[in-house]
């Protein structure tokens, strides 16, 4: 059964051209990288390198278990860190949930800086609805969670407020509404509006947002966004999720006439108390915590 030590030998040859290279780079006698290389061919059953000419050059055979050699080493690199991160501590999986409707750009140099500092550590990133963020968290399926801000939580979860998002007023271009899109009052509450659902049994509510006497309740944002396209109603959406439907003219964004001030969503991040984070989750949400008020208001256009 050939040994780490062994494919090395192999894998260096390989990739350096020669024998001797090799051995220099595992500071080893070019002997002992023959002899292992010469044994790792007995094991095999096969010839590895073509050593007619001044330098070995690979064989068939050796071209096609190169790659296995290498998957083997870099697996033996990955059992060792893993190893050495669960012995000072770090879990090997940590899951991050992001609500639908909350961007995601600003995390992506944490992200990035996450992957290098724990290498080992796999990651898992979903996209819940806002109703079951709460849930996720809870039942221990996800340990972090990036939620639009809620009055209350349920037992058992900690959280804190990272800042606010940009909510825009949408309609579509041929919907009545977007012939005057500084609207009243008034305007709003001729037509349909469509909101986002979110259970009341978990603490939100919706009243603040209702601004329309006829409404249509849908959960996924994305099927918002569809059936305000569509003509059903109008809708306040994440800019997020609107910047790039009314860049294509898909959407018309609505001005308030009553209202000067950006509509804002706060979003927290969200934790649970009944179960301890690893290193790493710990280091990803004090990360987070640091991130400015601002983070999430994305500059209109």
């Amino acid at each position: 059964m050939p040994n780490t030590e062994t494919l090395r030998a192999f894998v260096y040859a390989a990739d350096l051209g020669s024998f001797s290279a090799a051995a220099r780079r595992l500071g080893k006698a070019h002997s002992a990288v023959s002899t292992a290389i010469a044994n790792l061919e007995i094991d095999c059953g096969v010839p590895l390198f073509d050593r007619s000419g001044r330098s070995p050059v690979l064989t068939p055979q050796g071209q096609a278990l190169l790659p296995h050699a290498r998957g083997v080493l870099l697996g033996t690199t990955e059992f060792i860190a893993m190893a050495n991160s669960m012995a000072e501590g770090i879990e090997t999986h940590v899951s991050l949930s992001v609500e639908k409707g909350i961007s995601t750009e600003p995390l992506m140099p944490l992200l990035r800086a996450f992957t290098e500092r724990f290498s080992s550590v796999s990651l898992e990133v979903t996209t819940p609805s806002s109703n079951d963020s709460a849930d996720m968290l809870r039942n221990g399926r996800t340990d972090i969670g990036l939620m639009a801000e809620q009055e209350g939580y349920p037992i058992g979860l900690q959280f804190r407020g990272l800042g606010y998002s940009k909510l825009i007023p949408v309609c579509a271009p041929d919907h009545a509404l977007a012939q005057n899109i500084d609207a009243s009052y008034r305007d709003l509450r001729r037509y349909r509006q469509i909101l986002r659902h979110k259970d009341p049994v978990k603490g939100t509510s919706q009243q603040n947002e209702k601004k329309s006497a006829a409404v249509w309740h849908v959960e996924d944002p994305d099927l918002i966004i569809d059936f305000v396209r569509a003509g059903f109603g109008w809708a306040e959406l994440p800019l997020s999720l609107v910047k790039q439907p009314i860049e294509r003219k898909e959407l018309v964004r609505l001005n308030y006439a009553f209202q000067q001030n950006d509509l804002l969503e706060g979003i927290d991040l969200v934790w649970t108390e009944r179960r301890a984070l690893g290193v790493a989750g710990q280091w990803l949400r004090d990360e987070m915590l640091k991130f400015p008020q601002t983070t999430w208001l994305e500059e209109p256009f």
